[in-house]
């Protein structure tokens, strides 16, 4: 994937979070446990992810991970859930900060390589990134490119809010109610990324 192929990042988040956020940024792990929010997370993600350290860089849990692309297994997970969550909009202006990381998979899972940001979006498969589905014949296969979807950009510590650029919604009253608690938030609704 090149520099200009890349349009915007993603974060999932709990609507209620959003204005703690376009306040304080989006925190890393680590700087999170600090902050009264709502969590997403899966238990075990995170288990497996809390190991991780970013090769030549920090442990994993001092990073914001931004999504390349949204609409991955992360956010199908959260399928019960799609009204109480959005996705916010990220300026890709972050790749280029310093000691930012490209993953080329999900960053906790066995596949995954990292490189430094920006040349780092070489290793991003971007057709199997953006697939519609990850769904494949061979196991093994599904398994991997489950895991590409989850290609993440690793910046530290925090994305200042001025990189928020918007958000999207699965539905009217999602956007109703991000509107509620983030007035000034650009948002849309996007069906196709919550299918």
């Amino acid at each position: 994937m090149t520099r200009t192929e890349l349009q915007e990042l993603g974060y999932i988040v709990p609507i209620a979070t959003a204005p703690s956020i376009l306040q304080h940024g989006i925190l890393s792990h680590k700087r999170a446990d600090h902050v009264p929010h709502e969590s997403i997370a899966m238990q075990e993600v995170q288990d497996r992810r809390a190991a991780v350290v970013v090769p030549r860089g920090q442990a994993l849990y001092e990073y914001v991970n931004l999504y390349i692309n949204a609409r991955n297994s992360m956010l199908c997970l959260k399928r019960s859930i799609y009204k109480t969550i959005c996705v916010l909009r990220v300026d890709t202006k972050v790749v280029d900060l310093p000691d930012v990381v490209i993953t080329d998979s999900n960053a906790g899972s066995g596949y995954v390589r990292f490189s430094p940001a920006p040349h780092g979006l070489d290793i991003v498969d971007k057709e199997r990134t953006f697939a519609k589905y990850w769904t494949h014949a061979d196991y093994r296969d599904q398994l991997q490119h489950k895991s590409q979807m989850c290609a993440e950009v690793l910046v530290p510590n925090v994305v200042h809010p001025k990189f928020i650029t918007g958000a999207y919604v699965s539905c009217s009253d999602s956007l109703a109610q991000l509107k509620n608690v983030a007035p000034n938030l650009s948002a849309t609704v996007n069906g196709y990324l919550f299918l």
